[in-house]
């Protein structure tokens, strides 16, 4: 795999039970990538192992006074010096390619898991954390999966050289060969602390951003209730917090590289002390001592690698463990298979929700109300096939009899689309907007028309360039920041009403658009979706009348449906809910002091 050959046309099912399985199964995946960087390292840490014995037999040769044995020395030198160079140019152009084409694939899976499980992922795990693990913790896993290819390129280097001056000076060689594992594993009983401050700091970091993500999300909140001030402290806190764990964690590795830079230090001197000793006994010629404390001094390049790969790992670690425990998440409450590819349901099947017996009809326009918005989200997400985890156990909703959650993704969600009550737009054009998997029935002009966005294609068309007439090829900036909320949610609405599924849920569809343009939404969408399954989780008097059944969820379970008249008159907790009675007024009602003609007069009038 090539960085022009992505994305992955399939990134593959991860082995995601631990973080250090997922590493091992990303490195599995790159085989071919780490084989061409290990031969292209191997290029390069063996030009710079040939050096020390180069430059010995030059000295070899000076000290023969053999010109003829200077000339081969000389080209034997600019041989090394081709692959060094060769050999490090390949290999940073492999290992990069590794790096990016590891992060990219973890991007990928993050992404399909993220249009899996919708927005039931932030239900699961914090937004913070989903953010944390898309954008620095890839980086970190793609550092340790490139990082393996050249820490084993720099490990059979370093055997090499051992070996060699083992064959070429064995007086001097048996030294460095005990010394050099000495130096490579005296930095082990370090690794754990470092590894355990580097886990503290990844973690305390984690939590900053997650505080850091909700600060931002809730700021028109904050700043609404005063408390701004308190969260930003909050967040300075936590800064702190990092900051010290990370002074922490860069003391332990700033002590390991100290222990790597002492230790070769002490062999090195060790060499010189002991092949001086050599030479001057007549066991060892110059030639033999220069190439000894040569390799000794080389030998610290590939070295570094191996605190190079500790240090990979115990970044990686924590990253690799988030990854997996979000790619580890499944449509199901229990754990279950993501697809158990159950078959689908017959046409015309009604939606039933067992949690709280909400009855869709097959085909009919059903209003549902809920005093809590966080419960009518998690029903919006039953209702669309992902069971929250509320109640142990819980299940989808059932269309047709079939557990939404137990048929394949890509068929759920041809059968029902949700559309919750904070929709996202994309940056585009207009008409890449509403280029959506749809059955073509209902036309993006025709959905536009039901939504009521005729200002927004007006006000689209104005702040295009002069070049553009048809408001269709204007282009909508990302998140739609250029639109107002309304106009944001109309566009979404029209989206969703252009896909013409077989059942349609909408949270909120009418929240941010006045009374008189959700009047005539409300008519819209009863015209547009006529015959077809409609669930509307909403409170608005004007959304409700249209409705051809209304049903309240009170304390978790669904009331007899009725339509809107019929349960303003009869049912005083549904009357409470939509006309936002205090106390004192349903007390006044319950006793008979405001009776239901004139309560039903009143909201016919304020509407």
């Amino acid at each position: 795999m090539q960085i022009s050959d992505l994305p992955y046309p399939d990134p593959g099912v991860p082995d995601a039970r631990t973080g250090p399985r997922f590493l091992l199964w990303l490195g599995r995946g790159q085989l071919g990538g780490q084989a061409r960087s290990l031969a292209w390292g191997l290029l390069h840490f063996g030009g710079v192992a040939g050096l020390p014995y180069a430059v010995g037999l030059g000295v070899d040769a000076v000290v023969r006074r053999d010109g003829g044995g200077l000339l081969r020395v000389g080209a034997l030198l600019l041989l090394l010096g081709i692959a060094i160079s060769l050999g490090d140019a390949m290999l940073h152009r492999t290992a990069v390619t590794n790096w990016i084409t590891a992060a990219a694939r973890v991007q990928q899976l993050l992404a399909r898991k993220t249009a899996e499980l919708g927005s039931a992922l932030t239900r699961r795990v914090a937004a913070g954390e989903v953010a944390s693990v898309s954008t620095g913790d890839v980086e970190k896993i793609g550092w340790f999966v490139e990082a393996v290819s050249r820490f084993l390129a720099a490990a059979l280097t370093v055997v090499a050289i051992c070996v060699g001056l083992l064959f070429y000076a064995p007086a001097i060689g048996g030294v460095v060969a005990v010394g050099v594992p000495v130096l490579a594993l005296s930095v082990l009983p370090l690794l754990p602390r470092a590894t355990r401050r580097a886990d503290v700091q990844r973690e305390k970091a984690g939590k900053a951003t997650e505080l850091a993500s909700d600060t931002v999300a809730g700021l028109r909140v904050l700043r609404g209730i005063g408390g701004e001030e308190l969260f930003l402290g909050r967040y300075r806190e936590a800064s702190q917090e990092v900051r010290r764990a990370a002074v922490r964690s860069a003391r332990m590795w700033a002590l390991i590289a100290a222990v790597q830079v002492l230790l070769p230090g002490a062999l090195m001197i060790t060499v010189v002390w002991y092949g001086a000793v050599l030479v001057t006994d007549g066991r060892l010629v110059v030639g033999e001592l220069v190439a000894a404390f040569s390799a000794v001094a080389t030998m610290l390049y590939p070295l570094r690698h191996f605190q190079e790969i500790a240090m990979a790992y115990s970044f990686s670690r924590p990253s690799a463990a988030r990854a997996a425990r979000v790619l580890s998440l499944t449509r199901t409450g229990d754990g279950g298979p993501a697809d158990a590819g159950a078959a689908a349901p017959a046409p015309g099947g009604d939606l039933y929700d067992p949690e709280t017996g909400v009855l869709a009809p097959a085909g009919a326009f059903t209003a549902v109300v809920c005093g809590d918005p966080d419960l009518a989200g998690r029903l919006a997400e039953r209702l669309g096939g992902h069971p929250t985890d509320s109640v142990a156990g819980a299940r989808s909703a059932l269309l047709g009899g079939v557990a939404l959650d137990e048929l394949a993704l890509d068929t759920a969600r041809e059968l029902v689309l949700v559309q919750d009550k904070d929709p996202v737009l994309l940056s585009g054009t207009l008409r890449e907007l509403f280029d959506v998997p749809a059955s073509g029935s209902v036309t993006p002009a025709a959905a536009l028309e039901a939504a009521q966005c005729d200002d927004v294609l007006d006000a689209l068309l104005q702040s295009a360039p002069d070049t553009v007439r048809d408001p269709m090829d204007a282009r909508i900036t990302e998140r739609g920041r250029s639109l107002s909320g309304g106009q944001r949610q109309r566009l979404a609405l029209a989206r969703s009403l252009v896909t013409d599924p077989e059942v349609l849920v909408l949270d909120e569809p009418t929240s941010a658009v006045d009374s008189h343009t959700e009047a005539r939404i409300a008519d819209g969408i009863a015209a547009l979706r006529s015959g077809r399954t409609t669930v509307v989780l909403a409170s608005s008097p004007l959304l409700l009348d249209r409705a051809d059944r209304v049903v309240l969820v009170h304390e978790g379970r669904a009331l007899p449906a009725g339509t809107h008249r019929e349960l303003l008159l009869g049912e005083p907790r549904y009357r409470a809910v939509v006309t936002r009675e205090t106390d004192e007024e349903q007390r006044r009602a319950g006793i008979g002091l405001a009776g239901p003609a004139e309560e039903l007069t009143g909201i016919e009038e304020s509407a």
